[in-house]
């Protein structure tokens, strides 16, 4: 039932702010014509269409907000009027009462706000979609943000949910794509996702994390977070005095660099994504700000944390393949590299995908690079793959929105921004790092522990493999030598000069190894396992 009141009221809000319009109405089915011709009888005919878009989104609660929000970032997808309107979303999503906010910060941390704070704001910094924000000013005269999540909006998600979850099971039985798009793991995920941005303490962790991993660089600030008046109903933090970036005749007054402001951007997305795995998932323009007090190296400020992504090392390792394969016109390789990760399944023809993959990415290059979407080609080579039976990767799909986030802002802020110039060389530095002595001495050293904690295991192991093998294998005559025991040998003797020159690199893996039991025994026993491996 509350499913069903859900769905009427989509379906008049379509209606009453005429959502239709955006689409040939002949394409719609007749079903969904009869339904919506009720609700056209009231519908707004005065308004323009970016505002009824803008008002409709409002109405129909947070998860329709967060699309306005990415599609107000897409000038080159998006027409100009839409975008002005939809930008209205970011941060002006109307407050609700300032005493019921009140209410839920002392509720939450056990007291009255005047005797937590030195001063209260009773008028909201900014209004949001899932939360709302006051100012603040501590006991110790700390200047702060008090960030709370809006009252019963819980319950609107969740039917939002329950519909969403309705949707994709209607999909998977009637559409032929659906089995292989997972709609139903997609939502789970996104409900995972957004149900986290109700957990402000998740969306504090995210912020310390965030901000530790970009403690020394110049790229960007994260505000600091104030625990001991933090929880999960209640965030305080730092108050930050910056620009935001959306306001650019402000910026260019204080003389900013619009292209270096532009291309730093972009290097703190492919920063956070293969450097540091863990990247800040939502950032459209209402999350970013510009500390422009060195006009000449302009820092970055980005808050609400709440939705972060992160990729596994094989889906990293083969995005920055991809992007570089792609940016190469190497369209094979792009191929290959989708089968290889198992995004396309492993019988797919590469020459059939080859083709698939040219014809969509060759016409796009015959423009000049600062005029091509990266993120929009990404789009493009998805749908491609789509019709090769490509599986929907979540995580892939929260990569490319935030990707289409960054480009999009790049693109407001210097319209020339050639991303692809920007990416390469990051790209091609990374791979190069990965696969470097010292990065394969890294990844060596990072699993020694976990090798030291496995070896007392291995002796029975091995005993059991070489019964194994001779019950199996009849045994040479006298005079034949055993088959490739050359190779062997090699083998063992060259884990053991491994072993020694890690341990001349790195003393610390000596006195681990000391630490170990039998230490002779694990030796032999490890050697003995690189024998009957090869």
């Amino acid at each position: 039932m509350m499913q069903l009141r859900r769905a009427i009221k989509i379906v008049r809000v379509i209606g009453r702010y005429r959502l239709a319009d955006f689409i040939e109405r002949s394409r719609l089915p007749w079903s969904l014509r009869l339904l919506l011709a009720p609700a056209a009888l009231f519908a707004d005919n005065q308004t323009a269409r970016g505002a009824r878009l803008r008002l409709a989104l409002e109405e129909l609660g947070p998860i329709f907000v967060k699309f306005g929000q990415l599609l107000s970032t897409r000038p080159d997808l998006v027409p100009a009027d839409l975008c002005a309107e939809l930008a209205k979303l970011q941060d002006a999503v109307p407050p609700f009462s300032s005493a019921l906010f009140i209410q839920t910060v002392e509720e939450a941390l056990n007291g009255p706000v005047d005797d937590l704070f030195a001063s209260f704001d009773e008028n909201p910094l900014a209004s949001a979609s899932i939360a709302q924000v006051h100012a603040a000013i501590t006991l110790d005269g700390r200047d702060v943000v008090v960030k709370a999540v809006r009252p019963g909006i819980e319950k609107t998600i969740r039917e939002d949910l329950a519909l969403l979850f309705t949707l994709a099971k209607l999909i998977v039985k009637y559409s032929p794509d659906g089995q292989r798009l997972h709609p139903v793991e997609v939502v789970k995920d996104y409900q995972n996702i957004i149900l986290d941005e109700l957990n402000l303490q998740s969306e504090g962790a995210n912020a310390s994390l965030l901000k530790h991993n970009f403690n020394d660089s110049p790229l960007l600030h994260i505000p600091e977070i104030l625990w001991p008046l933090s929880n999960e109903k209640v965030l305080v933090m730092e108050r930050i005095y910056a620009t935001p970036v959306t306001d650019i005749d402000e910026l260019r007054a204080a003389g900013v660099d619009f292209k270096l402001l532009a291309e730093r951007g972009v290097e703190i997305f492919f920063t956070q994504v293969f450097e540091h795995n863990f990247f800040h998932a939502d950032m459209h323009p209402g999350n970013i700000f510009v500390d422009a007090s060195a006009p000449k190296s302009p820092t970055y400020l980005a808050i609400d944390c709440a939705i972060m992504g992160s990729l596994s090392k094989d889906d990293q390792f083969y995005m920055a393949r991809n992007l570089l394969a792609i940016f190469k016109r190497d369209y094979r390789l792009v191929a290959e590299l989708h089968i290889r990760s198992g995004w396309v399944a492993s019988d797919t023809s590469v020459n059939e995908f080859t083709t698939a993959i040219r014809s969509v990415c060759e016409p796009v290059f015959q423009r000049p690079l600062n005029e091509i979407s990266m993120g929009y080609m990404m789009i493009q080579l998805f749908d491609t793959a789509r019709r090769f039976n490509m599986e929907v990767q979540p995580s892939l799909v929260l990569l490319q929105k935030t990707l289409l986030n960054i480009e999009g802002l790049g693109r407001q802020l210097y319209p020339q921004l050639d991303l692809w110039a920007s990416a390469q060389p990051f790209l091609e530095r990374w791979v190069r790092q990965r696969y470097s002595p010292k990065g394969l001495y890294k990844q060596l050293k990072n699993h020694a522990p976990d090798w030291l904690e496995q070896l007392p295991q291995v002796p029975p192991m091995i005993f059991k493999a070489l019964e194994n093998a001779q019950r199996d294998t009849p045994a040479p005559l006298p005079s034949e030598p055993r088959p490739n025991s050359r190779r062997r040998w090699v083998g063992i003797l060259g884990v053991g000069l491994l072993l020694v020159g890690l341990i001349g690199i790195d003393p610390a893996l000596w006195h681990s190894l000391q630490q170990a039991p039998a230490l002779s025994l694990a030796t032999i026993a490890l050697g003995a396992l690189i024998l009957v491996l090869r």
